[in-house]
């Protein structure tokens, strides 16, 4: 009940600080708008204000507008005259399927990475770990992106370099355009994950109980999948959750290099055409889903460690 408070006071500070940088940006909506009419006059952009309620007081066009956002109406676009909720809608699939994807790659490629880094602790090993995902963390994921592009689309010609194949008409294409943002993406997100959980089972490796595994003789890939890595799931999975956020923001880069039709390239799109109505409901939207993803995380946590149930 306490959790279940604490996210809807969270979720509505989010909607009131995205409603007042919105309403603080420069420029006026009306003007903007009266801009792409062929006489704009004066009256005609007062018209415009006034059926837009911004003539109104700030609490009264926020209340108006967050009273509206419950009931799943965050406005039209200015340029197109599409609901926002519609045109997120329309977008989601591209970005959900890449997000995905980069998460399943990360943990796929990170947790055996972790495991053999924390089971050599200070060899060789752990040190050519260390100095591979520092490198790959140092590299900004849109030069990853471009590098891609360049060896595997332009030289090698195995992938596409742009584009995007629905996930509904064509699995395998689907994939295939996806793999270069995939693995830009991924690039920035292994390192992490290999540090956090590398540190994690290392401690947990220095337990009494992995002492008596050892004594009564069980191999070292037991120890380390089932009583080293269990115990160091609740910090990666909280690492993964905060991680959300980072993950949308690089893949709006991404999208606009691989030409994928994803809520990064609808926010683009909407900023250049200062659409401020869309760009002001899609981070709503992308605000209100990190912050619910993090709070399924915290309760998947509890779920997963007792001490830290309430």
């Amino acid at each position: 009940m306490i959790r279940t408070a604490h996210l809807i006071g969270v979720l509505l500070g989010v909607s009131f600080l995205v409603y007042l940088l919105m309403d603080l940006m420069p420029g006026d909506t009306a003007e903007v708008l009266g801009g792409q009419l062929e006489n704009p006059t004066p009256e005609a952009i007062a018209q415009i204000r006034e059926a837009m309620g911004l003539n109104e007081p700030f609490w009264a066009r926020y209340l108006d507008w967050l009273g509206r956002a419950f009931q799943g109406d965050l406005g039209e676009s200015y340029r197109t005259g599409q609901s926002v909720v519609d045109a997120v809608v329309g977008h989601l699939p591209a970005t959900l399927q890449l997000m995905v994807m980069v998460e399943i790659v990360s943990l796929l490629v990170a947790v055996p990475l972790a495991a053999l880094a924390a089971s050599k602790r200070d060899t060789w090993t752990d040190k050519v770990i260390a100095a591979a995902t520092l490198g790959m963390q140092a590299m900004p994921n849109f030069m990853v992106a471009v590098l891609l592009v360049y060896l595997l689309a332009v030289q090698a010609q195995v992938l596409p370099a742009v584009g995007y194949v629905p996930l509904t008409e064509d699995v395998g294409g689907s994939l295939r355009s996806l793999v270069i943002p995939t693995i830009a993406l991924s690039a920035g997100l292994i390192p992490v994950y290999v540090r956090v959980l590398r540190t994690e089972m290392i401690r947990t490796l220095q337990e009494d109980f992995i002492l008596l595994a050892r004594s009564v003789g069980l191999s070292p890939f037991t120890i380390l999948t089932r009583y080293a890595l269990k115990p160091a799931l609740p910090t990666l999975l909280t690492v993964v959750g905060v991680n959300v956020g980072a993950l949308i923001g690089g893949a709006i880069v991404i999208e606009q290099i691989s030409s994928l039709p994803g809520i990064g390239t609808l926010m683009f799109t909407s900023i250049k055409a200062q659409d401020y109505v869309m760009v002001q409901g899609v981070i709503l939207l992308i605000a209100a889903a990190y912050v619910v993803t993090n709070f399924l995380v915290d309760m998947l946590h509890a779920w997963l460690d007792p001490r830290v149930r309430p």
